[in-house]
C-alpha cells in the first residue's frame, strides 16, 4: 500500500487505518511505544534487523500521521523521545482484538501442523 492511501478520503474506514500501520516495523513500533517513550536507539536494539533509516523513516510517517509525538530535549548530546499521541494510543486499542485473532490463527496453524 502506498503511503497516499494514508491520505485518501475516499476509501473505507479500514483501509484508511492499515494504510497508516503499513509496513514490516509499524506495529511493532506501536506495541513497544505502548509502554511508555522510548530513544531511537532502544527502539532499534529490541528490534534487531530494522536499520537506522528505516526507523527514521517509519517514525517520521507515523508522526505525519498523528500516532507518535517526538520530544526533542535540547542538551548535548540532543536527546530525542518518541511516545504515542491519544491517537496512536486510540488505534493500538483498536487493533487490540487484530492482535487477538492474530494469536488464535497463529494456535490454529500450530494445531493444525501437530495433527499432520
Amino acid at each position: 500500500m502506498t503511503r497516499s492511501r494514508a491520505q485518501d478520503l475516499n476509501v473505507c474506514g479500514v483501509t484508511a487505518a492499515i494504510a497508516v500501520i503499513d509496513g514490516k516495523w509499524k506495529t511493532t513500533l506501536l506495541w513497544l511505544l505502548e509502554s511508555g517513550p522510548h530513544r531511537p536507539g532502544e527502539l532499534r536494539r529490541r528490534l534487531p534487523g530494522l536499520s537506522e533509516k528505516v526507523l527514521t523513516q517509519a517514525l517520521r510517517e507515523m508522526e505525519t500521521d498523528g500516532l507518535v509525538y517526538r520530544e526533542v530535549y535540547d542538551v548535548l548530546p540532543l536527546k530525542t523521545f518518541y511516545s504515542l499521541t491519544t491517537f496512536g494510543r486510540e488505534l493500538s486499542e483498536a487493533l487490540a482484538p487484530v492482535s487477538d485473532w492474530g494469536h488464535r490463527r497463529l494456535e490454529r496453524l500450530t494445531d493444525t501442523q501437530s495433527a499432520s
